[in-house]
């Protein structure tokens, strides 16, 4: 069990032993996001930005434009204050990484005031962007390493709580691409997740099996760009498709799958569950529940496409 925020910082030192092009900055919650572990080994190649998300921003602007690498963290819900700084960002052509820790319900008993749950819509919006939303430490630390060299703006999506590490040390994730977790020939249903809804997917799917239904699990960690060929794909095979987030329902996961679907011309079944209702503070697990979108919630909403 690993934290993806703690997956980031210690991908992020390693990063910087290897290029030394790569700067960190944070906004004055280096022990959340763990950049603090990035502090300790480079010390000399950290800047702490404080409570000014906006001026973060700008400061990587100018980092960037000198032929550094600057990943910036925050919590995400903070990069909302410097979203006009992003938006320009864009327009500059510049190179930056931006990273967003405690995200969706599952932040937990910290509250919906640090529950980023527009993050996914608002960097989609952003014109040339990439964003990646981790469900495991191993994958977090390899995308850390592909965005060292990704042009635009990107954003990598890390979750608070710890969450089981699924993947093995050395596979590969790349930009654009997705991982198949589950198929069959048999598959009903398309179980489409990403991030903490990955691990619920699989529950589900062990849940469904039970029933004598085969489910095919896809973890989407590339939601822009989406793999829309393996999303199209796995509607055509199963024909049916869940698609479970912990953001939003708007502009999210679901959007872009609906999309998707929309330019391969693949109708089937779908479903899209997301968080509706404004959240309070209770355990990950909890919230989850509360929300639709835990194994429960899964497991349902398939039955209801094919039973």
């Amino acid at each position: 069990m690993v934290a993806g925020r703690r997956a980031y910082g210690e991908a992020l030192a390693a990063l910087g032993d290897a290029e030394p092009r790569v700067i960190a900055m944070d906004g004055e919650v280096s022990n959340s996001t763990y950049s603090e572990l990035f502090r300790r080994s480079h010390p000399e190649r950290y800047l702490e930005m404080y409570v000014a998300e906006q001026q973060m921003v700008a400061a990587a602007i100018g980092l960037q434009a000198r032929d550094f690498i600057p990943f910036a963290s925050t919590f995400a819900a903070f990069w909302s204050r410097a979203y006009d700084f992003i938006r320009m960002a864009a327009i500059s052509g510049a190179d930056m990484r931006l990273v967003g820790s405690h995200t969706g319900v599952t932040v937990g008993e910290d509250g919906p005031s640090q529950m980023a749950l527009e993050d996914i819509a608002a960097f989609r919006a952003v014109h040339g962007s990439t964003v990646l939303v981790t469900s495991d430490a191993n994958q977090t630390a390899w995308l850390v390493a592909e965005l060292a060299g990704r042009s635009g703006v990107a954003y990598l999506r890390t979750l608070r709580m710890a969450t089981p590490v699924i993947y093995a040390p050395g596979e590969t994730f790349p930009i654009g691409g997705s991982r198949t977790l589950r198929s069959s020939d048999r598959d009903r249903v398309a179980l489409l997740a990403a991030g903490a809804t990955v691990h619920e997917a699989l529950a589900a799917a062990d849940a469904l099996s039970e029933r004598g239904i085969a489910a095919r699990v896809l973890d989407l960690y590339s939601i822009k760009p989406l793999d829309s060929h393996a999303v199209a794909t796995a509607a055509r095979a199963t024909g049916a498709v869940v698609v479970a987030e912990d953001h939003w329902a708007e502009g999210g996961l679901g959007d872009a799958v609906l999309a998707a679907l929309a330019d391969h011309d693949v109708h089937v079944p779908i479903r899209r569950l997301a968080v509706h209702e404004m959240p309070t503070s209770g355990a990950a697990a909890e919230l989850l529940r509360w929300a639709g979108i835990d194994r429960g919630g899964i497991a349902r909403a398939a039955l209801d496409l094919i039973v």
